[in-house]
């Protein structure tokens, strides 16, 4: 296993990080467990986590799967998705973070959050309020380094100026959409964590399943995120992707190896990438993932597949300035 920096936090983390949202859902509490301990057996320390997946439930079955060996992992979670009918149960207010944070102690059965994550944006908050309750946490103990998912660069740097400028903790990682489809965070968001030295952990290194083999122009299977998930439909639903996908799936053929594991190891490659996110609903899926630790990625077979979909246009879109 490779570990690397985490940003400038000074911690290192695994190359790879294992995403629970399927802890207590899709998986049972036997098949997480299965799923845990696998990746510990391979030298994953990295684990990623939300109050809201599983209606919590997540949490819980994670923090027992910590218990004896809490100090050893690198534990996330996340805050500002609703999570109940009450008018307040949901956003960056400073009252439902510290509201939200406690819920998550308990459930996750520790003392503290290593990385704790805004998962999305909230316009109604000030950034102000928002960068002040994590700085409050980080004071108490609760949390480690605050951290921000969902966020445009712009809306980083806000912060990490009012951090600055008001002593408080900084942004230390980022969790953005990030796979060969949806490149969006290749423009400002990877340049800048890269410049600023903010630890990035990108999720959806497979695309909700449609860099997996299953997914061409004319192919499309009975079941999967893709088919039975609104979200997903819409997110992933443009004819250039099934397309992209089809030729990754050649060309991962070609070499013999499981498109799911090219497609990890190819976020994995990029310089500005601490570690992606895998995910799965069982053990057998989770293998393919696992093997992207395997794959000796070069220079030339990285831009050999990035080739495969379209890059995005430079923030300026001065297109006669790129290449």
């Amino acid at each position: 296993m490779e570990y690397r920096m985490l940003g400038r936090t000074g911690v290192k983390v695994s190359s790879l990080c294992f995403g629970t949202m399927s802890f207590g859902d899709i998986a049972d509490e036997a098949e997480s467990a299965r799923m845990f301990n696998r990746c510990r057996d391979v030298g994953i320390n990295f684990f990623d986590c939300a109050n809201t997946y599983a209606g919590g439930r997540s949490e819980e079955i994670l923090g027992d799967l910590i218990a004896d060996c809490r100090d050893d992992i690198v534990l996330t979670t996340k805050v500002v998705s609703r999570t109940g009918p009450d008018v307040n149960q949901g956003g960056a207010s400073r009252r439902h973070i510290q509201i939200a944070v406690e819920e998550s102690l308990k459930r996750l059965k520790t003392d503290r959050i290593d990385v704790y994550f805004l998962h999305h944006y909230d316009a109604d908050t000030p950034v102000e309020e928002m960068m002040r309750a994590l700085d409050d946490l980080v004071r108490q103990g609760k949390i480690l380094y605050p951290a921000v998912s969902n966020w445009s660069a712009w809306q980083v740097m806000k912060a990490q100026g009012i951090a600055a400028c008001e002593g408080l903790a900084r942004i230390e990682v980022l969790q953005p959409m990030y796979n060969l489809v949806k490149r969006q965070a290749e423009v400002e968001i990877l340049p800048m964590a890269a410049n600023e030295q903010i630890g990035v952990i990108p999720y959806s290194p497979l695309g909700g399943g449609l860099l997996t083999g299953k997914y061409s122009p004319e192919a499309r299977p009975d079941s999967g995120r893709l088919i039975e998930n609104k979200m997903y439909q819409k997110r992933y639903g443009v004819d250039d992707y099934y397309q992209s996908a089809a030729d990754f799936t050649a060309q991962s053929r070609e070499r013999d190896m499981h498109p799911a594991t090219l497609a990890v190891a190819w976020v994995m490659a990029h310089p500005a990438v601490t570690a992606p996110i895998i995910g799965a609903r069982n053990l057998s899926q989770l293998e393919a993932s696992l093997a992207a630790l395997d794959v000796e990625m070069t220079p030339e077979w990285y831009v050999q597949i990035s080739t495969l979909s379209a890059a995005p246009p430079p923030a300026h879109d001065r297109l006669d300035e790129v290449g």
